[in-house]
């Protein structure tokens, strides 16, 4: 396994159909499907670096930690990166895609609010363990 060279903490949104049926909030950067994700600033905490990143990477303001404070680590990608994401409800649907002022443009070029099945689909092999985890923690919420 490759030593750890760059961490990412990342958000898993779930908002709920009418129906109860959850729906996942996933985001695209050229061909690659992810989660909200990015570094930590110094000083920040994980869960912190990561609800900065749901903020500033889709407008979503308001979210809660419905199953608490767990989190997921993915196994590393990439010659040693590793992300954690920690999944949160959210109410408010709408999502911006926010121009960075670092990049002059917004970090994403599309995002949706997919289903189980259509996110698995779409996301990458290295992040299926986190859909399917956080499925988990949703499905209790499920009709």
């Amino acid at each position: 396994m490759p030593p750890i060279r760059k961490r990412s903490f990342g958000i898993v949104p779930i908002a709920f159909e009418k129906d109860g049926f959850p729906v996942f909030l996933i985001l695209r950067a050229y061909r690659n499907w992810d989660f909200p994700k990015g570094g930590a600033e110094p000083g920040e905490s994980p869960l912190g670096a990561a609800t900065r990143e749901l903020r500033e990477e889709t407008g979503i303001q308001k979210f809660t930690l419905a199953w608490g404070e767990i989190s997921m680590e993915i196994e590393p990608y990439s010659g040693g990166k590793v992300a954690t994401y920690y999944p949160v409800q959210v109410e408010k649907r709408e999502v911006t895609l926010p121009v960075s002022p670092e990049l002059g443009r917004p970090e994403h070029n599309e995002y949706r609010w997919a289903s189980f099945d259509e996110a698995r689909a779409l996301l990458p092999p290295r992040v299926i363990p986190v859909l399917k985890w956080a499925m988990k923690r949703a499905g209790d919420r499920c009709p």
